[in-house]
């Protein structure tokens, strides 16, 4: 007489919702943005100046933003005093949340400092622009270079905390094989600046700016950052097959079967060495050529940020289909709520809104390394007639 047996498993829901991706994307941005920055800003290299500009820009915004999406993701935002009440040295999260107020209010003085010369040239414009410039400005005195080299420092050094924790409270996930290994943290780190890179090549664009020089500058980070990004994927990928024990071999075994596994594996790769193999394709062009193929680089801007942000959902929301306690895969649906499509599309609104009250009232591309408002460079033509500037529509 034949039996059969069944196994029930419990179904889990996941713990991270698309909140939790865009606050990895957009803190991502934010502090590789910032790195982007610092060259002219804080150590003063002045043919850094263009894109600094663009780059502080970036990191204002997704700063503000990026916390939105952290307090969304705890489901309960108002419990986000938790964190201090019952501090745990231990947790990582519990690291983060002293790290990151500290490191917003960093950027946001930093802002401040680099475009308040510019603010204070702007001090007599009419209407609202001028009211907020002479409110912003807080007097006519210089800002004095040593204070933003000073608070530029200090957020740096609070910029590599936030790397730190937000790889490490990750990779610290024991039960998850395909977050606990040391290769996940420099990953982020990497993919990040590609798309830190993409998104400064975007807003060269559409900011009317489109500086050649930024764009030249942006492909040689970028081209670094897949260099570096293919190399840890590369030294992961190794590590998962020629190890027999350790969460790398268990995380290679556990997507083993997967077909859905491997195809996110393909795309991941193709995109990389596309996305390399143009950028290497626009830096070794005649100088002649450069300025017409430039005025392409912002699709690249784009696959980059695409490369960034698929990185972070695979990372967070796929490796959560894989079940712990049960055979197979579970599966997951964006649901059309706060809690998945609109929260995704939420976000990016909320950012969009800051880009644009930034570029409607603070005159950022005037942004100097401190000084005074006589030491404001002018604004910056939509359509610079210079020598290597883009001119397209």
């Amino acid at each position: 007489m034949n039996s059969a047996i069944e196994l029930l498993a419990p179904r889990y829901d996941i713990a991270w919702y698309p909140w939790a991706v865009q606050y990895f994307f957009m803190i991502a941005l934010s502090y590789a943005s910032l790195w982007l920055a610092a060259p002219a800003l804080v150590f003063g290299k002045s043919s850094w100046l263009p894109t600094a500009r663009l780059a502080l820009l970036a990191c204002l915004t997704t700063t503000l933003v990026a916390p939105v999406a952290l307090l969304a993701d705890l489901h309960q935002p108002l419990r986000f005093w938790h964190f201090y009440a019952y501090a745990n040295g231990h947790s990582w999260m519990s690291v983060g949340s002293l790290i990151l107020p500290l490191y917003v209010v960093g950027v946001i003085v930093l802002a401040w400092l680099a475009w308040r010369p510019a603010l204070q040239a702007n001090r007599q414009a009419p209407g609202l622009k001028g009211l907020l410039a002479r409110w912003l400005s807080l007097g006519e005195a210089p800002t004095p270079r040593a204070l933003v080299v000073l608070v530029g420092l200090a957020t740096l050094a609070l910029s590599t905390g936030i790397m730190l924790y937000t790889g490490a409270e990750v990779a610290i996930v024991k039960a998850r094989p395909l977050w606990h290994t040391v290769w996940l943290p420099p990953m982020f780190v990497a993919t990040g600046a590609i798309a830190a890179s993409g998104l400064i090549l975007v807003l060269n664009r559409v900011s009317g700016l489109c500086d050649a020089s930024v764009v030249g500058q942006i492909l040689r980070v970028m081209l670094g950052a897949c260099l570096a990004a293919g190399l840890v994927a590369g030294s992961w990928f190794l590590d998962g097959i020629n190890a027999h024990v350790g969460s790398v071999a268990a995380a290679m075994e556990s997507v083993r079967d997967s077909a859905e596994w491997r195809s996110t594996a393909i795309w991941g790769g193709l995109t990389g060495l596309v996305l390399f193999g143009a950028v290497l394709f626009l830096l070794t062009r005649p100088a002649a050529r450069r300025p017409a193929l430039f005025a392409w680089a912002w699709l690249l801007g784009l696959a980059a940020l695409h490369v960034g942000w698929m990185f972070r959902w695979v990372v967070l929301m796929d490796v959560q289909t894989v079940a712990r306690h049960s055979a197979g895969f579970h599966h997951y649906g964006i649901p059309a709520g706060s809690s998945g499509i609109l929260g995704i599309v939420g976000t990016f609104g909320l950012w969009l809104a800051a880009i644009l009250l930034v570029d409607l009232f603070v005159p950022w591309r005037q942004a100097s390394q401190g000084g005074s408002a006589a030491d404001a460079s002018p604004a910056a033509p939509e359509h610079p007639d210079v020598e290597g500037a883009l001119r397209h529509g």
